[in-house]
């Protein structure tokens, strides 16, 4: 009697292709979900309009504060997002979303304790764990919520609770900092002062949206497809898995038990990605290396920023990960890692969150600091009209790549194209104009265009896996958008800044370099992919599954 009511039964999910009308119930979970999208971004994108003030405050520079936007953050987002993945193909995806948003509010709220950058970065870590549960579950329910010909759009419509968070964010921020301030010159309760109050603001709500989300219905995972799928007995054996697979160094005990080969090609792995983590150190002379010395790698002999340390980390778990998986599952890993059409659409894409994410943390503190702007200005005249572009970008670009999917195999492509090429010009004005008002428009263009991007992009990879393996997709695409794009782009502009007389405006244009890959991958795309999406099944059953 439990499991009915928590399960919504296929008539209430399955709405078939064609002109059948999507339930109201779905668009109302899809509502749900977008504010937990929200939440998601204003948790996180807060630290935008906290930078200076944290910089100010605990003596850090800009490398580091890229560092814990990005690096601390993506890359356990990225690797518990393999496993959480896995746990959402195979268990509840509501109540999986729940206890993940209890999670990431709860340090979110602790970040407002945080009295040194270690604290704080450790906070960030547990905040990129927590919200590592969202997108793998939001994106699996949709696919099953919504048929194929309106999935780009739903999609979309989700993941407008990014910029709509994004900007939020700016504008919570600064009335919570300037009025806290204002209130409490020399700290208020607990000795907090402005920015510690903001996280704690944004934290704490999160904790009664948990409850709500427990109330959606779980959909039946694949009926909207044709292709229902029962419920995994066993749901966290898959997840432990994985977990073990991608966790240094049980890692190296993973690669051991499937034999001499896989552990040599793990070891390599492993001398690999530490080898080029001390080179990537040894050419970034100065990035900030609080953590590596407080753990003593320093005293070891092994002078190593930060930034390389925790990306090297997280590149050889996913390399350890994505081995052990053409072992364990070889139809995920044909579809994916072994799918040069899905590959060329996640990597394509991740340059374009490599430029966007930069923008979208460096624009407030750039504003300030260069042009003058206040913090509760920005909120307005930024963060208000970023989430209003964000919004109709992602709207409007999901909208077409539905629409030139009935005219084109890889019209969805295109989209991803366009919001790749169409965002540089407004990024290249935003930060080398000299006047405030040219700024905010160029920042609305460029985040506009750059946005329209992501529900085309989202979906091409959903179209091009089995519904058993959408939670898996979801995590690999985010590990491309994490790793390359949030684990690289807001550092690298941070570090150019902290090093050369060019400051942020040199630092932001810096990240311009991905724009080449990424029209390259994203031209490849445009021709893989009709072929791909159509031959799913068919690859599925070479590689071994039973369809």
């Amino acid at each position: 009697m439990t499991e009915a009511k928590d399960v919504a039964t296929p008539a209430e999910t399955a709405t078939g292709g064609g002109a059948d009308k999507v339930p109201a119930y779905s668009w109302y979970a899809l509502g749900v979900l977008v504010l937990i999208y929200v939440l998601n971004f204003i948790d996180r994108q807060i630290l935008s309009i906290l930078a200076n003030d944290i910089k100010a405050d605990l003596g850090v520079e800009d490398d580091y504060l890229g560092f814990l936007y990005g690096t601390a953050f993506a890359v356990f987002y990225a690797l518990f997002g393999i496993p959480l993945g896995k746990l959402a193909d195979s268990w509840k995806r509501v109540r999986l979303m729940s206890l993940g948003l209890a999670l990431w509010s709860t340090m979110t709220a602790l970040s407002g304790f945080a009295k040194n950058a270690g604290t704080l970065t450790a906070a960030r870590v547990g905040v990129g764990v927590g919200e590592a549960t969202a997108s793998p579950s939001a994106y699996s329910l949709i696919s099953d919520w919504f048929p194929a010909r309106l999935r780009a759009t739903a999609l979309a419509i989700y993941s407008s609770g990014l910029y709509i968070g994004g900007g939020i964010s700016l504008l919570i921020g600064g009335l919570v900092v300037e009025n806290w301030n204002k209130a409490y010159p020399d700290g208020g309760p607990l000795g907090l002062v402005g920015w510690q109050a903001a996280f704690l603001s944004v934290g704490l709500p999160g904790l009664l949206l948990a409850l709500w989300v427990l109330t959606l219905r779980e959909p039946v995972r694949g009926a909207i497809d044709g292709l229902p799928t029962p419920e995994n007995p066993k749901p966290f054996r898959g997840f432990l898995q994985e977990l073990f697979q991608v966790i240094p160094p049980f890692t190296l005990l993973g690669a051991f038990q499937r034999g001499p080969g896989a552990f040599a090609v793990n070891l390599a792995g492993l001398a690999g990605f530490s080898a080029l983590a001390i080179f990537l150190t040894s050419i970034t002379p100065g990035a900030s290396a609080y953590l590596s010395e407080a753990i003593g790698l320093s005293a070891a002999g092994l002078p190593i920023s930060d930034q390389w340390l925790f990306l090297g980390v997280g590149y050889y778990a996913v390399f350890s990960w994505a081995t052990a998986l053409h072992t364990r599952d070889l139809p995920t890993f044909r579809l994916t890692w072994g799918s040069p059409a899905f590959l060329s659409v996640v990597l394509g894409y991740g340059t374009v969150a490599f430029m966007a994410y930069a923008a979208s943390y460096w624009g407030a503190p750039y504003a300030e600091r260069v042009l003058g702007a206040d913090k509760t200005d920005l909120g307005w005249f930024l963060g208000a009209p970023s989430a209003l572009a964000g919004f109709l970008g992602v709207i409007v670009g999901g909208r077409m790549a539905d629409l030139l999917l009935e005219r084109f195999e890889n019209g969805r492509v295109m989209v991803v194209l366009f919001g790749l090429v169409a965002s540089l010009p407004p990024i290249v004005v935003a930060y080398t104009t000299d006047s405030l008002l040219v700024f905010y428009i160029a920042s609305f263009l460029a985040q506009m265009t750059s946005a329209s991007a992501l529900g085309a992009a989202a979906a091409t990879s959903q179209a091009l896996v089995l519904p058993r393996m959408r939670g898996m997709a979801t995590a690999i695409f985010f590990l491309s958008t994490t790793l390359i794009g949030l684990g690289i782009g807001p550092f690298l502009a941070g570090y150019v800044s902290s090093v050369s007389a060019g400051g942020l405006s040199t630092g932001m244009l810096t990240t311009l370099i991905a724009a080449p890959f990424g029209l390259a991958l994203l031209l490849v795309a445009l021709k893989l992919v009709p072929a791909a999406s159509a031959s799913v099944v068919e690859r599925a059953r070479a590689a071994g599954e039973a369809v």
